[in-house]
């Protein structure tokens, strides 16, 4: 049976064009099929040939997800094969790109490793949303609620087993995972997460308060939000819109351990990552 890679890309298709042309160059080398989705398929104008699968609806029966973008496009993937053991492999074309396997310069030894399976692989845990009758949704990063523009400031709680444990004015709150904990949660002077510790930290946007702290919650703790605000909230999972808190209304998050799986270098650590990524943008 032919080895099938999907294939996901950021928005610039200008700055990936030439990436994307010896990936295909490396994939058809080693045997392996690219499948394209309609919406990669118009973006890079593809035609057909060898080694090329054009306007493919992404499957579960794939051998690796090989993306060319940074943390955004890696988040989509990891939440299209979170439900699989399909590994994302990425090289960096964002600005920071925490959950990229390489970086640009490396791209030719990089798409080799992929084809050639040479990776390790790295289990990332998840924050569920549930919505009640609306069902679930995953986040890899983040849920943000945050205050629509021009309204007031929200007021938001949270609990555990019925036992209400703070009630800020805010412009939002943040549920991160340790992989997101180094994005919005640090901007809000949340604490930084190591991959490998279990649960979540919650952190709120802008608080009106001198007392408000982040927290770090257990991963077996459920979580429940309370908008006792008089207007609805917007929601944001992993950056995406994704609906509305109502006026008085309340959801439940909880932590969810190996919900994707990214590809990493032999010998990659999350504090590698943090000292070269944090590192470059200081200088």
């Amino acid at each position: 049976m032919t080895r099938q890679f999907t294939v996901f890309t950021h928005g610039r298709y200008s700055q990936t064009a030439p990436a994307l042309s010896r990936l295909i160059a490396e994939a058809r080398r080693h045997g392996v099929l690219l499948r394209f989705d309609a919406e990669e398929t118009e973006k890079h104008a593809l035609s057909p040939q060898d080694g090329v699968l054009l306007d493919a609806e992404p499957v579960d029966d794939v051998e690796l997800c090989f993306v060319l973008g940074g943390d955004g496009t890696i988040l989509r993937a990891l939440r299209r094969y979170g439900a699989t053991d399909v590994p994302v492999f990425a090289i960096n074309f964002g600005e920071i790109g925490f959950l990229a396997t390489i970086e640009p310069e490396n791209i030719e030894a990089g798409v080799a490793r992929a084809v050639e399976g040479r990776f390790e692989l790295l289990k990332l845990p998840a924050i569920v949303l549930d919505h009640g009758e609306n069902g679930q949704e995953r986040a890899f990063n983040d849920i943000a609620i945050h205050r629509k523009i021009g309204e007031r400031v929200a007021e938001l709680s949270y609990s555990f087993d019925g036992q209400e444990l703070g009630s800020v004015r805010c412009d939002g709150l943040v549920v991160s995972t340790p992989a997101g904990s180094t994005g919005y949660n640090l901007a809000n002077g949340g604490p930084v997460m190591a991959w490998g510790v279990e649960g979540f930290v919650v952190s709120f946007i802008a608080p009106h308060s001198l007392t408000a702290r982040a927290l770090v919650v257990a991963p077996g703790d459920s979580m429940v939000i309370h908008n006792r605000s008089r207007e609805p909230l917007d929601i944001a999972l992993d950056g995406r819109p994704v609906g509305e808190m109502p006026a008085q209304g309340q959801f439940s998050v909880a932590f969810m351990d190996e919900a994707g799986t990214i590809a990493q270098l032999p010998g990659s650590s999350f504090y590698r990552r943090l000292r070269e990524k944090f590192g470059r943008l200081a200088r």
